[in-house]
């Protein structure tokens, strides 16, 4: 968890790549983010959700050296951005919210100078294959697609094959084809050492890509754990099998941690607590009962984000 400064540590992480201590930010006297704290584990993949003016962006931003802070501290790979944005630039990459290019310059003409940029050593086609630009290559940013465009200010953000890297809103635009590929390749550069923080509103995506997920509402954070621990915070889980009749079922009541079975005649529909599913699954053996269709449906990570979104974290 990383609800407060003194939680900061990362289990199972030698390191960390970002460190925020009681951040706070206001805009015209009206407070964004109200002490959050967290860590990010060098390697991690790190989301952030909330509610549209949770301050998510806010804290990105605040990350980069975009944009001063107004209480707390902040540590980015031994950097504090908003005193030394200047040498910690060159380590990191982002793609934010908001990006544009100038409408007349071509595909190719922004990797060759982003590319330049960087280090002079980047090969940009490299990246032109990777994100399948190459089509593109001669085509005016002002006549690329929403998708198209997605994808070249991704792959304009890792060209500098940076240590951290920011993502705001990824995949939006992108196909469904075009972005599970954007997932592989945020992936394999976790895989190759780079540490990512995105900010996502698609809890599939933070599902498939994320290590931890931070939580904000109202300025505040309000969780910040595995997606599956998240999701396992709904309390309950079912259970979906046939059987060939009810009797069968009913020393499953007894077994701990099981709160409810159903029975429509040919299915049994069994709600259990998280912990409960193998004690289920054993005394299923020992019944000599082995369904074939055994199914664990677990709350997903959005259900369980609804009620924290909505400001429930009792």
């Amino acid at each position: 968890m990383c609800k407060s400064a003194s939680a900061l540590s990362v289990a199972g992480m030698k390191n960390t790549a970002i460190e925020v201590h009681d951040l706070e930010k206001s805009y015209d006297g009206q407070p964004v983010l109200k002490g959050v704290s967290f860590a990010v584990g060098a390697g991690e993949i790190f989301g952030i959700a909330g509610r549209n003016g949770a301050g998510k962006t806010t804290v990105v931003e605040i990350l980069q050296g975009l944009r001063r802070r107004d209480g707390g501290r902040v540590d980015v790979l031994g950097f504090d951005p908003g005193r030394e944005r200047r040498r910690l630039r060159p380590l990191l990459g982002a793609q934010l919210q908001t990006s544009a290019l100038p409408e007349r310059i071509r595909v190719g003409e922004a990797l060759r100078l982003f590319a330049r940029l960087a280090d002079g050593r980047t090969d940009w086609r490299e990246f032109a294959e990777a994100w399948r630009l190459v089509p593109l290559l001669d085509m005016s940013f002002g006549n690329l697609s929403g998708g198209q465009r997605q994808r070249l200010f991704v792959a304009l953000a890792m060209i500098n094959r940076p240590r951290v890297l920011f993502l705001d809103e990824l995949t939006q635009g992108l196909d469904p084809v075009a972005r599970r590929e954007a997932w592989q390749l945020i992936e394999q550069a976790r895989d190759h050492g780079t540490t990512a923080v995105l900010v996502t509103h698609d809890m599939e995506e933070a599902e498939r890509l994320c290590d931890r997920v931070a939580v904000l509402h109202d300025g505040r954070l309000v969780t910040c754990a595995r997606p599956v621990e998240i999701a396992s915070s709904v309390g309950t889980v079912r259970l979906r099998f046939s059987s060939p009749g009810a009797a069968g079922l009913e020393g499953l009541g007894r077994v701990p941690g099981v709160t409810s079975i159903g029975y429509d005649g040919a299915t049994a529909d069994i709600t259990v607590e998280p912990v409960a599913v193998v004690r289920v699954a054993t005394e299923l053996g020992r019944l000599d009962l082995a369904p074939s269709d055994f199914t664990v449906i677990r709350p997903s990570l959005e259900e369980a984000l609804v009620p924290l979104l909505n400001g429930d974290n009792r």
